[in-house]
C-alpha cells in the first residue's frame, strides 16, 4: 500500500470500535486471518476463530487475548473440506450466538497436489468456494437478523487467470494446480456479486478483496521453481499484518454500503477480470453450487435448524 493511500485509509477507520459486535473469521489461527483477528479484537469485538487445527487456534487465541486485553476470543472447530463439519459449526453458532455482525471467509488452500474433500470436491474449489458458500448459506438468517452486517470474502488477484469451467469444476479431466486455484478465487468474487444481488433490500453488505501477495504458509505446496520465484519477489510482498489491512478496512470502514458486491485491494475499490462481471456465470455458479451441496438458498435457516434434530 502506498504511503498516501495508507494514510487516507488509516484516517477513515483506524479508530472504529466494535464493542458488542460478533465476528467470525475462518482460518484465523494463522497468517492473514490471525492478524485480522488481532486487529478486530483490539476494537472490542467477540472474535470466533473458526479453524481446522484447534490446537493452533488455542495458541493464537491466547496470544491475541494477552496482546489485546480482550478475553472474548473463542476457538471453534471448522473443517471447510468436510460439509458435516461445516454444518456442525453452523449449528453451534446458530444455537449459541445471538448475532453475527461480520463474517470473514478468509481460510483457503493454494496450489496443492490434486486431492478431494471428504465430499468428493476438488480441494481448492471445495474449500475456497464451496465450503464458504455453504457456511454463509447456513448462517445467513442469523446474519440478516444481526444487521447492519457485513460478509467479506478473501479472494486474490490470481482470479484474473481463472475461468469457471462448468464442464469440469472438480478438475477431474485435467488438473493444473494454478488454474484450479485461480478458478476458486474467481468463484469467490462471482459469489460475492451474486450474494450482494440476493441481499438487496437487507442491511447486509458483501465485499471481496485481494489482500496482496502475502508471506504466509499458503505457499507450502509450491514447487521448487515457484518457491524460487516467490523468494525473488520477497522484497515486494506483504507481511501478514499488512495483508490483513484490506480485510479490516472492509470490515469496519464507514460509508461502504454503496459499494455492496465490490472488489477491493489496498483499502480501495479495484478492477476485476471481465469474467468476474458476467451475470450469467454468477447465476449459473450459484445454481450449480447449490446443487453440488444439495441446499436450497431459500431454506437455509431450515437446514440450519434441522441439524439438531
Amino acid at each position: 500500500m502506498s504511503a498516501v493511500l495508507f494514510k487516507k485509509a488509516t484516517k477513515e477507520w483506524s479508530q472504529t470500535r466494535l464493542d458488542g459486535k460478533t465476528v467470525i473469521i475462518t482460518g484465523a489461527n494463522t497468517g492473514i486471518g490471525k492478524e485480522t483477528a488481532r486487529d478486530l479484537a483490539k476494537r472490542g469485538a467477540l472474535i470466533i476463530i473458526a479453524c481446522r487445527d484447534t490446537e493452533k487456534g488455542d495458541v493464537a487465541a491466547k496470544e491475541i487475548i494477552e496482546e489485546s486485553g480482550n478475553p472474548n476470543i473463542v476457538v471453534k472447530k471448522l473443517d471447510l473440506a468436510d460439509t458435516k463439519s461445516i454444518r456442525e459449526f453452523a449449528a453451534q453458532i446458530n444455537d449459541e450466538q445471538q448475532q453475527v455482525n461480520i463474517l470473514i471467509n478468509n481460510a483457503g488452500v493454494m496450489m496443492c497436489p490434486y486431492s478431494k474433500t471428504v465430499d468428493g470436491f476438488e480441494l481448492q474449489f471445495g474449500v475456497n468456494h464451496l465450503g464458504h458458500f455453504l457456511l454463509t448459506c447456513l448462517l445467513i438468517d442469523l446474519i440478516k437478523r444481526s444487521s447492519p452486517a457485513r460478509i467479506i470474502n478473501v479472494s486474490s488477484t490470481a482470479h484474473k487467470m481463472g475461468t469457471i469451467n462448468f464442464e469440469d469444476l472438480n478438475s477431474e479431466k485435467n488438473y493444473n494446480s494454478m488454474k484450479a486455484y485461480a478458478q476458486s478465487k474467481l468463484a469467490n468474487i462471482v459469489f460475492t456479486r451474486e450474494l450482494a444481488r440476493k441481499l438487496e433490500g437487507t442491511d447486509v453488505v458483501v465485499f471481496s478483496l485481494h489482500p496482496g501477495v502475502v508471506r504466509t504458509d499458503l505457499s507450502r505446496h509450491l514447487n521448487v521453481v515457484a518457491r524460487f520465484g516467490l523468494a525473488m519477489l520477497r522484497p515486494f510482498t506483504k507481511s501478514p499484518s499488512s495483508g490483513a489491512e484490506t480485510t479490516v478496512y472492509c470490515s469496519v470502514a464507514r460509508g461502504l454500503e454503496s459499494e455492496n458486491g465490490q472488489y477491493f485491494s489496498d483499502c480501495d475499490r479495484a478492477s476485476c477480470s471481465p469474467a468476474a462481471y458476467d451475470d450469467e456465470t454468477a447465476r449459473k455458479l450459484w445454481e450449480v453450487s447449490c446443487q453440488m451441496l444439495e441446499i436450497d438458498w431459500n431454506k437455509c435457516c431450515t437446514h440450519a435448524a434441522q441439524l439438531d434434530e
